[in-house]
Formats: C-alpha cells, sequence, structure tokens
C-alpha cells in the first residue's frame, strides 16, 4: 500500500476507485502484506519450528481464514462461534487451541467432539468440568494450564493479560497443584504450558521475564509438557517512527530455556499477521471550525473502528490524494455518532481537507471489523480483499431490512 503519483493505492488498485465502487466507510486488504506477513513470521522462528496459530479474534473474516489456513497456520480461537468458523474455513482441528477464560460446559463439549490440539484451560474450575464432561463421554482430552507469570508487559493497561490483577491464567501455586491433580486423572492429559502477557508488545524484555518464570515453574513442577504456548502479542508500528519488536532477541530467549526441555513451542499471533494489512477509507462529510481547531467529520466511527474508543489506540490518518496545500490549523479526526469518545486523531499539521475529500485511516487489519458494531443501528461497513489488481468482496455491506 503506498502512493503513486500522489494517489494512495492498495496494491495496483486506486483507493478512490475503491470508494466510488463500493462506497465509504470501506475495509480494504492486501493479499501481498498478508503474505509477506506470514513469510516473515514463519522466517524469524524458523529455528524454533513452532505450530502457529492465528488468534481469531483479531480477526474472524471467513475468507482470510481460508487465506491464512492455505499459508499452513492454525488457529486460536476463544470462543464457539470462532472455532466454528475456523473449522468452516479449512484449518484442521490438529492445529487449534480453545483458549479463554470463561469457557461454558457447551463450548468445552463442542471443542471435545471436534478433538481439537488443545484445550488451554484457566482455572481449577474449569479443569474439573473438563474432566467431568470427559468422563461422561468416556474420553481423554488433551489439555492445557494457563499460568499466569505476573509480567507487566509495558503496554496499554487495557489490553494487558498477564499481570496478577489480571482475570487470565492461575497462579504458580494453583498450576502447581493442578498439574499434580491432572497426573492423576484418568480423562485429562496434561499437555501444555501456556501463558500470554498482553497485547501491542513492541520490547523483548516483558518476554524475557515471562520465559524466566516459565523456566522455573516447569522445573519446580518436574513434569514433561509435550507443548509451550507463549500466546502472542507481537505489536506492529502504528507509526512510522514507532519501534519495533526484535524478534532475534526474542528468539534467543526462548532457545535459552527450550534447551533444557524438549517441548514443542506454540505461538498465537494475530495483530502482527492481519494488522497492518487493512486499511478503512472514508468521506469527509463535514469541515466544522471552530476558533481553535477544525472538527474533520467522517463518515466511518467508532462503530466501525473501535479501538481508539476503547483503547485510546491510535491510528495514523492520511489523505487519499496528497496536496501541497495545508490546513494551518489543528485537525481533529471525529465520526458522527453521540459519543465524546467517537474521535480518531489530533492532527497539528496535516493537509487542508474539504467536504468529500477521502481519507485512509491506517493498519486496521487487527481489531477493526472484529470489534464492530451496530450501535446508533448503523450499518457494518463491507471489507474488500485486493490482489494485485483484482478486488474481491470478501463481506456485503450490511442491509438495513436486514438489520431491523
Amino acid at each position: 500500500m503506498k502512493y503513486i503519483n500522489k494517489n494512495f493505492y492498495i496494491e495496483g488498485v486506486k483507493a478512490s476507485k475503491l470508494a466510488n465502487k463500493f462506497h465509504t466507510p470501506l475495509y480494504c486488504y492486501s493479499y501481498k502484506k498478508l503474505k509477506e506477513n506470514i513469510y516473515n513470521f514463519k522466517n524469524n522462528f524458523r529455528s524454533l519450528n513452532p505450530i502457529i496459530c492465528f488468534a481469531v479474534k483479531a480477526n474472524s473474516n471467513l475468507t482470510l481464514l481460508k487465506e491464512i489456513g492455505k499459508f499452513g497456520l492454525g488457529a486460536d480461537v476463544v470462543s464457539m462461534g470462532e472455532l466454528t468458523q475456523v473449522l468452516k474455513a479449512g484449518i484442521k482441528p490438529k492445529k487449534i487451541v480453545f483458549s479463554g477464560v470463561g469457557k461454558t460446559s457447551e463450548e468445552l463439549s463442542f471443542a471435545i467432539d471436534k478433538k481439537i490440539l488443545l484445550i488451554n484451560t484457566e482455572s481449577k474450575n474449569e479443569v474439573l468440568e473438563l474432566e467431568r464432561l470427559a468422563k461422561n463421554k468416556k474420553r481423554i482430552v488433551n489439555l492445557g494450564i494457563r499460568l499466569n507469570p505476573n509480567t507487566d508487559a509495558k503496554t496499554l493497561s487495557k489490553i494487558s493479560t498477564g499481570k496478577k490483577e489480571d482475570k487470565f491464567g492461575v497462579s504458580e501455586k494453583v498450576f502447581l497443584e493442578l498439574v499434580k491433580y491432572a497426573e492423576k486423572s484418568k480423562y485429562i492429559n496434561l499437555k501444555c504450558l501456556s501463558v500470554h502477557i498482553g497485547s501491542q508488545i513492541l520490547n523483548h524484555r516483558p518476554y524475557e521475564k515471562m520465559l524466566k518464570v516459565v523456566d522455573r515453574i516447569i522445573k519446580k513442577s518436574n513434569y514433561k509438557f509435550d507443548f509451550i504456548d507463549l500466546g502472542g502479542g507481537m505489536g506492529i508500528p502504528y507509526y512510522k517512527k514507532s519501534k519495533t519488536l526484535n524478534y532475534k532477541k526474542y528468539v534467543f530467549a526462548i532457545k535459552k530455556i527450550l534447551k533444557n526441555y524438549k517441548s514443542k513451542i506454540i505461538f498465537e499471533p494475530g495483530r502482527s499477521i492481519i494488522g497492518n494489512t487493512g486499511v478503512l477509507i472514508s468521506k469527509v462529510i463535514y469541515v466544522k471550525s471552530s476558533s481553535k481547531k477544525s472538527f474533520i467529520i467522517l463518515d466511518a466511527a467508532m462503530n466501525d473502528l473501535m479501538r481508539p474508543a476503547l483503547y485510546g489506540a491510535e491510528h495514523e490518518i492520511i489523505p487519499e490524494k496528497k496536496t501541497n496545500q495545508f490546513a494551518g490549523k489543528t485537525y481533529e479526526f471525529v465520526g458522527p455518532i453521540c459519543e465524546s469518545t467517537d474521535k480518531f486523531m489530533t492532527s497539528k499539521k496535516f493537509q487542508k481537507l474539504s467536504e468529500k475529500d477521502l481519507v485512509i485511516i491506517s493498519d486496521v487489519g487487527a481489531y477493526g471489523m472484529s470489534l464492530s458494531s451496530n450501535y446508533n443501528i448503523r450499518l457494518k461497513p463491507p471489507e474488500i480483499l485486493v490482489k494485485g489488481y483484482k478486488t474481491n468482496i470478501i463481506k456485503k455491506r450490511q442491509k438495513l431490512k436486514d438489520l431491523i
């Protein structure tokens, strides 16, 4: 995705052409970028030969999941809906990991029946419920136990998952108790130590701290785990000046502890695979000026892209067509929803915009459409996959008659 003759292109297709054909707001993904991201991830971790399970919560579009599956990736799911979706996408059960702190009996039963690779449990009660279901079905079920390593990922507080005050995983004490319990059970087969400390991590040091905890707990447990599931959380640079995660140092830290064990590594990347493949094309409805700034009111809103309102996350916004005219005042990019949090970005230096101009909201492939809603009875936008010069509608725009 780049500018050609001052016009923004997604692969071989001009963004303005897409906007005219499919209308705005509009999600667009680059197949080439998706392919590049998957190859880069595989190459970075090639020496570990891991099982890579795409975190479906990042983007659950069926067509994209099919494409991801074609590259040999499995799936990390957190609901029966996601599990059903990835099976429909053709991803093999033995490449699927079921995570989540609140899996219902129905969901656990469904996962057992589908014979997936692992059910990663997150509490003593969940282990007991899984054992009960396995006993009723006269089955032996493979499971993992998620450890809460009490590690601060130094990321946004609202996407932290590895500190002791977070709801995820179990403490060291409970983990060791559950290992002993599982060893004696006839119906559950403990296969995996699972851990995940957060999202949008751009520094390898939190991972190093996490790995030291994992190493210590494995030694304490004196248990041979077939798998160590290190989760995901690898961040992407949402701005050009943002730092990036040093994968080499992360791999080095993993190898340092892995030499003591014969466990297979599992990763659950989401954002690092899909985040920068997508953009949201939006049109300026009105330019509303005040004494200190101008509000650029877009036809995209917080229901289309929730991350800024939910997390305070920032996505770079760029003009669809570059000019040499600058606004000379602060622009605040907002949506039409009746909430003060329905805003995307504030810029003190942006080119001059007029009504009906197009803008590109960048890096929305992860947690864009998957977090979208029908708030204010607004219709969800369509999704388009661009391959070279070809465009494919992979999700149609909702219609009001279908929604109401």
